[in-house]
């Protein structure tokens, strides 16, 4: 599959938080194993100041840089975080756009290195992420969000997903 390709696949294929955060993948290089995201910050991802919140910045370079992990191992993997740094540089005002940039540093056959950076559309450097994090084979449909894929919510198309007792998530 060429880049044009997978870029497609996997805007059709949103992750959950992804599509929650409102990441637009822009851009993605296998060979390189980069990504670009887009994103615009929502007040509802904003503190008290009007600037989007830490955790959200976390989660969005979290992505960007998992992506392009994923983009890089050219398979079908899962990539769970181990360990990650973040730095923060400077606010992110709502309603400005926001651009993600992930990398891979070094992709191992179990453990990969990878860094995101946060830059607005000036380019200029907001915040920066380094992770280290599992590269695993993943077997199955995946939960992906929206029309082209399973929903969290029960109902909406296919599967939800309910807490069990013993507080992780199932399959309903």
């Amino acid at each position: 599959m060429d880049d044009a390709e997978l870029l497609e696949r996997m805007r059709s294929k949103k992750a959950p938080t992804t599509a929650l955060l409102g990441l637009e993948l822009e851009a993605i290089n296998q060979e390189a194993g980069t990504t670009r995201f887009r994103m615009v910050a929502k007040p509802e991802f904003c503190n008290p100041m009007g600037n989007l919140q830490g955790g959200i910045i976390t989660t969005a370079l979290d992505d960007a840089a998992a992506t392009a992990v994923i983009a890089k191992s050219r398979r079908r993997v899962g990539v769970p975080t181990i360990e990650f740094k973040i730095s923060f540089f400077g606010p992110a005002r709502v309603g400005e756009s926001f651009f993600f940039e992930g990398r891979v540093l070094k992709l191992g056959r179990t453990i990969s290195f990878a860094e995101a950076d946060m830059l607005d559309g000036k380019g200029k450097l907001l915040a920066r992420l380094t992770t280290s994090c599992m590269v695993i084979d993943v077997e199955g449909p995946g939960l992906f969000a929206g029309e082209n894929g399973p929903s969290l919510l029960a109902g909406e198309n296919g599967p939800g997903l309910l807490a069990g007792q013993n507080g992780k998530v199932k399959p309903e």
